[in-house]
């Protein structure tokens, strides 16, 4: 959600935090990337918002999900499961991703992914104080 409030503009905030975050620091989870492919392709504007991501893309380091993170996402999502409090899987992906790769998620979904123990969340629609 974060990603398309960059697209389309709609959070200043969030605007602001990516476009002034050093390169290095950021990237993007390939599930999170296929989210946004999938919802560009489901568009009323599919080439103007597969070219909007095109760019996007481009300028962030796209992680892959690999063997580690998949056995994160199983103990991570077994887990959730036995307490009853599950997330959806491919937010839960994007949650065992985070925690192999030990950086903080940024989502303003912290609802759901403060379920997940251990996880590093910031959410920058919320402007600093």
């Amino acid at each position: 959600n974060v990603c398309v409030d960059y697209l389309t503009g709609r959070h200043a905030s969030v605007v602001h935090k990516i476009r002034t975050a050093p390169p290095d620091e950021l990237c993007i989870s390939a599930v999170v990337a296929a989210e946004l492919r999938y919802g560009a392709d489901r568009s009323g504007r599919r080439a103007r918002n597969h070219a909007s991501l095109d760019t996007f893309l481009s300028e962030l380091r796209c992680v892959g999900f690999d063997a580690e993170a998949a056995r994160s996402f199983g103990r991570g999502r077994r887990k959730l499961e036995d307490t009853g409090e599950p997330i959806g899987p491919y937010d839960m992906m994007i949650a065992a991703h985070a925690l192999c790769l030990g950086v903080v998620l940024v989502t303003d979904n912290t609802r759901e992914f403060r379920r997940v123990k251990d996880l590093k969340l910031e959410n920058w629609r919320v402007a600093a104080v």
